[in-house]
């Protein structure tokens, strides 16, 4: 005779605790930065944005006054 499958939710729960399981494992094998590798990170990206900020208000003026310009 063929056995009979278990419930769902007996079946959802294993899962579940399997997906946790993994989760576990994967977890253990993340490289996590020291504060100061964070804090050179995240200079780095506030940098890089005020300066590409800054870069595009110039564009955006050069251009407003260029337009400004022609239509006079």
């Amino acid at each position: 005779m063929s056995e009979k499958k278990s419930n769902i939710f007996v079946r959802a729960a294993k899962a579940v605790g399997g997906y946790f399981r993994e989760l576990k494992s994967e977890l253990k094998k993340v490289v996590w930065p020291s504060a100061k590798q964070v804090r050179n990170n995240t200079s780095i990206v506030i940098t890089a944005i005020i300066l590409l900020g800054a870069l595009i208000a110039l564009l955006d003026f050069g251009f407003q006054s260029l337009f400004a310009w022609i239509l006079q």
